[in-house]
């Protein structure tokens, strides 16, 4: 008896002390998992942010993997269409653009970038659209002897003055598209304005382009950034045609996450288009459309939006105003060449918008040369003197204080506005144009510097 009271001691006191253990690794477990951050899941490594190195590698290893799967899931299914592809790509690599987020400055609203998608080559298009421009003559026959002809030979001899770090690439390939929203982003911009032309309709040097915009769409959702529309002059364009083309435009893109619409000052929501060569249309037509007695009138329609006209000319002011737009752009990139375009004029076109209830939108640019495809141009060269003119260009932007900055351009690489990563290359006679002494993306870097500048001082403005 006495045997077996010890041992049922010894049990009870082994089991009391083996349930306190059991109790003491549970809290232990517990007290490490509120240690750990809640944004943290599988494979992602505690105190992951204090390690910049290893956070770099494992968003590359993830990059990696992605792409591997990516491959793998197209060999399996075949993928063929375009958007499909872009979308099943964007799903891939979801993880790692989280992870970049909070690396990434916040988008800026109030600043709008032109974008072209205009660029093909062999391997997504069958031929090099774009890259192999023609040189364009004088109009006048005398000079234009004395300058050479015929078209530029990708990728080695492109259409440009400066050369892409992504080489002579395809508007099509889902990898560009995703390449191009990750650096504007970075740019601390966010609105792209994105050349369109109607489906079925192009510039003279390239391919329709409207199948692209749900790619864009989609990518630029991605990074929190939002699309407009640059309407380009199309053949016949006017009152009518704009008419149908807007409504197509609200009617296939308006519902999607990514298209863009500013608050007025009354605050109502409505889409921006910026309308390229308006002066080319005379002001009784666009009145039909943009006044609300005109007879083919959009105004107080599920398709009203702010119609913003370029002005060129200081005549153009008061066309525009009778046309019924809501606001003027200046789109060029070279201080002097137009009236718009020059700085000094700026402080009075922002007055005469200020008494006329109209937007006033300047557009700054990084310089300008064209010389890859109008090779008797040099007189409108303006040297980028290593980012200074750019700077310039926004200092005087900011000091007519106006409520959007628009930016020519992310890769209008024949004109040489680019913003976009541009390397040193050297091949044969041609020596291209690059960003040193600074690196490639210096002029990304100087658009999220007055991003950031513009943002401080619209707050002291409101103040």
């Amino acid at each position: 008896i006495l045997n077996y009271d010890i041992m049922a001691r010894f049990r009870r006191r082994t089991c009391i002390i083996l349930l306190l253990f059991i109790l003491f690794i549970c809290s232990i477990m517990m007290a490490l998992k509120t240690l750990r951050p809640d944004r943290a899941g599988f494979g992602d490594p505690f105190g992951l942010g204090l390690l910049p190195e290893l956070q770099q590698q494992t968003v590359l290893l993830d990059s990696k993997q992605n792409s591997l799967n990516r491959a793998q899931g197209d060999t399996v299914t075949r993928v063929s269409n375009l958007h499909s592809i872009a979308v099943n790509t964007m799903k891939a690599s979801m993880s790692p653009v989280k992870k970049m987020e909070e690396e990434l400055s916040s988008p800026n609203y109030n600043f709008h970038i032109f974008y072209y998608t205009w660029y093909g080559n062999p391997q997504f298009d069958g031929k090099y659209i774009h890259w192999n421009h023609p040189l364009l003559p004088h109009w006048d026959p005398k000079i234009a002897n004395n300058y050479p002809k015929g078209r530029h030979n990708p990728p080695e001899d492109i259409g440009a003055n400066f050369y892409p770090e992504l080489g002579s690439y395809s508007s099509k390939d889902p990898t560009v598209i995703e390449a191009h929203m990750k650096q504007m982003r970075s740019a601390s911009t966010g609105v792209i304005v994105l050349s369109w032309y109607p489906p079925g309709m192009a510039d003279e040097n390239g391919e329709p382009t409207d199948g692209l915009v749900p790619v864009v769409l989609d990518y630029a959702h991605k990074y929190n950034l939002k699309v407009t529309f640059h309407i380009e002059p199309y053949k016949d364009r006017d009152d009518r045609s704009m008419y149908h083309n807007v409504k197509y435009i609200v009617d296939k893109y308006g519902s999607h996450p990514a298209f863009y619409r500013h608050k007025t000052s009354t605050g109502r929501l409505l889409p921006i288009f910026y309308v390229y060569d308006s002066y080319v249309t005379i002001p009784e037509i666009w009145a039909n459309l943009l006044t609300v007695s005109g007879s083919q009138s959009i105004r107080n329609t599920p398709y009203d939006a702010l119609f913003i006209a370029l002005l060129v000319e200081e005549r153009h002011k008061h066309d525009i105003h009778r046309s019924g737009f809501d606001g003027m752009y200046t789109y060029f990139a070279t201080n002097g060449f137009s009236y718009g375009s020059s700085h000094h004029n700026w402080a009075s076109l922002k007055a005469f918008c200020d008494s006329n209830n109209l937007m006033f939108i300047p557009s700054v640019g990084p310089g300008y040369i064209d010389t890859s495809i109008r090779p008797w141009n040099n007189h409108n060269t303006r040297n980028r003197v290593n980012g200074k003119y750019y700077e310039t260009a926004f200092s005087a932007a900011l000091l007519v204080r106006p409520e959007i900055i628009s930016i020519t351009s992310f890769n209008e690489w024949h004109e040489g506005t680019q913003i976009e990563k541009a390397v040193p290359k050297r091949t044969g006679q041609v020596v291209y144009l690059d960003y040193k002494p600074h690196k490639p993306n210096v002029y990304l870097e100087l658009t999220q510097k007055w991003s950031e500048k513009y943002r401080k001082e619209q707050e002291q403005w409101l103040m």
